[in-house]
Parts: structure tokens; C-alpha cells; sequence
């Protein structure tokens, strides 16, 4: 783990970190698996999380084994209509929908000259950060469909670093799923998990919700883990 004095700049994850709209996704699948006659529980939905549009379809088909069942036009059309499904729930997200202590911490990092980009795996970021008013704070965003591999892969966070201009030693990622904080390991960056430690149990820090999520505790954590 990097020193405190050393961290120049936060690699957030969008979902479960600044917004919660895992319950919009998730509702968006359901119909989808429902159409395709998968049946819907909540162990498919947390398989979902922090992964692209195309892989959550997938991985749907793939719980019935129905994944060779469907064209990749076909494909394609369910991924799209998830989509529309998920951006009627989208629209109605408001400054409201805001995580605890987001828009505080975000306010200090800013004031403290923090650089800031977003590593989110959704096309629909810019819509809901818009939607949030916080569209201000992250003028730096990895555009998923630039991307070669999804998360558990280090590529998109590594890219976070990068249109910075920071070495991934330099950040700290920000993530509430294992996929994200393997991505942000395997990035070189320093790993907050938000969530279930032992879930998260391969961050380098973690915090059970985002309410703790301050630069004050982040320093707290990091010197303590240097002395251990």
C-alpha cells in the first residue's frame, strides 16, 4: 500500500459508491430474465455487479444454460432493451440519490486539489452523475467502450490513472465489489472497499458504508497499515 502523502488522485466506481442504482439494474434484469424464462434470485444478482451490459446478459443465459439459444443479434436486443428499462428508472434520480457523505467527501477532495476520474464499467455514467448534479466533479471518465476487458481485468482502473496523468501508485480506487477491488489490486492502486469486509477482504482498506468514506479516516487507515 502507498503512503498517504503520496496518493494524488481517487478512481471511483460509480455504482454502490456514489449512487445506488443497483436496485434500478437489477429490476432491468429481472424483466430481461424473465423474458427469457431464467429463473430471477439474488445470488444471480449480486453476480451482476460491477460487470458490463453484454457479461450480466451472459451470465443470465448461462444460469439455464441458455447462453447458445439466442443470436448475437438477439443478444444485442435484450442488452438494449435492459437498457431502456433501466434509463426510465434513471430519470428520475436526483441530487436525493446522492450515497451518505459522497457530496461532502467529494467537496474535500476538491478543496484539497485531488485529482478525480470515474472507473465505471455503465455506457449510462454520464447520464447519472448529470442526474445527481455531480457531472462538475468528474470531467475525467474512462469510456467503457474503449475497453478491451471488463472488471475483475485491472484495465479500466488503470486507465483511471492514466487520464490523470498519475501513476496507479499515485491513486486510490474506490469500489463495493470484489471484481472492482481485484481490478483496482491489479491496477497497482490502493483499494477501498465500501461494503462487506469479508466480501471485500482483498481491499487494502475497508469501510462498511460510504458515510466513513473521508479523507480523515482514509489517512487514519493508511498509517495504521504502515505500521503494522
Amino acid at each position: 500500500m502507498a503512503q498517504f502523502n503520496n496518493i494524488k488522485g481517487f478512481v471511483f466506481d460509480l455504482d454502490g459508491v456514489i449512487t445506488d442504482t443497483s436496485t434500478f439494474h437489477s429490476q432491468a434484469w429481472h424483466q430481461v430474465a424473465d423474458k427469457v424464462g431464467v429463473k430471477w434470485d439474488d445470488d444471480l444478482a449480486d453476480a451482476l455487479k460491477g460487470i458490463s451490459r453484454m457479461d450480466s446478459l451472459n451470465l443470465i443465459l448461462a444460469r439455464d444454460h441458455k447462453e447458445n439459444e439466442f443470436s448475437a443479434t438477439e443478444k444485442e436486443a435484450l442488452a438494449a432493451e435492459k437498457n431502456d428499462n433501466y434509463l426510465k428508472l434513471v430519470s428520475q434520480m436526483s441530487p436525493a440519490n446522492i450515497l451518505p457523505g459522497i457530496q461532502a467527501f467529494l467537496d474535500d477532495l476538491k478543496a484539497q486539489g485531488y485529482l478525480l476520474s470515474l472507473a465505471s464499467a455503465s455506457k449510462n455514467s454520464p447520464l447519472v452523475l448529470k442526474h445527481l448534479g455531480l457531472g462538475d466533479f468528474f470531467t475525467k471518465s474512462v469510456d467503457p467502450a474503449s475497453l478491451k476487458h471488463g472488471k475483475p481485468d485491472p484495465e479500466i482502473f488503470r486507465r483511471g490513472a492514466e487520464i490523470l496523468n498519475l501513476d496507479p501508485a499515485q491513486c486510490i480506487g474506490i469500489e463495493d465489489a470484489a471484481a472492482g477491488v481485484q481490478s483496482i489490486n491489479g491496477a497497482g492502486e490502493t483499494s477501498i472497499g465500501i461494503g462487506d469486509p469479508k466480501v471485500l477482504a482483498a481491499a487494502d482498506i475497508n469501510f462498511t458504508d460510504t458515510a466513513q468514506l473521508t479523507l480523515a479516516n482514509i489517512k487514519q487507515a493508511m498509517n495504521a497499515a504502515a505500521l503494522a
